[in-house]
């Protein structure tokens, strides 16, 4: 379960990708009063914003490459700054992987929940990514097992047997079943491998 962190947000870095425009002003001296480190960025973020904290943008008027990275893919929490309901813009601003939204002109009410908002969206998707991630290597792991003991049923083992024959074999090597079985499978490609181009096709 992922924990929602509300500690202080004092020296976080954010940064403000919205064209110049004095209705930002409520905004920046809001950050600046909740302590963090304030950057302002326009026509495109800088290189170094892969390192900030926060970053908020125009969903009106930003587009994709605006940001050193791909959309979905931010290092960081994102908060849309969101004046146009046009369904395209919102689409767009959902594309790029808002985590958090403020409905322009912005005040300097919300700004707080938002950060914290958007904090949170983020660390659950990336635990949500880890977890997939993790699923995905568990079933690549056992599918590599079930290789590795059809290898040794089709050398005359039982399904038992070969399993066994398995562990021992990973203990033997000092390794996990699952890296036994990996190595296994990889050398009985490669003998498959040279046994075939060993074939010579009569005419």
């Amino acid at each position: 379960m992922t924990r929602i962190r509300t500690d202080n947000l004092g020296e976080a870095k954010a940064f403000v990708l919205h064209r110049p425009h004095p209705s930002m002003q409520p905004l920046l001296r809001q950050l600046h009063v909740i302590g963090l480190d304030v950057h302002e960025a326009w026509p495109e973020l800088p290189a170094e914003a892969v390192m900030a904290d926060f970053v908020f943008y125009d969903a009106d008027m930003a587009h994709e490459e605006q940001f050193p990275w791909k959309p979905g893919a931010s290092p960081m929490p994102l908060i849309a700054l969101i004046g146009s309901e046009a369904p395209g813009r919102l689409r767009w601003a959902m594309t790029m992987g808002a985590h958090a939204q403020l409905l322009k002109p912005v005040s300097d009410k919300g700004v707080y929940a938002a950060l914290l908002v958007a904090r949170s969206n983020f660390d659950r998707t990336n635990e949500a990514a880890a977890h997939i991630t993790d699923l995905e290597a568990r079933l690549s792991a056992r599918q590599t097992i079930v290789q590795a003991v059809m290898i040794f049923v089709l050398r005359g083992k039982t399904q038992a047997e070969a399993y066994e024959l398995l562990r021992q074999t990973a203990m033997a090597w000092r390794m996990t079943i699952e890296e036994a079985a990996q190595r296994l499978v990889a050398n009985h490609s490669s003998e498959k491998v040279s046994d075939d181009s060993k074939r010579v096709d009569l005419p």
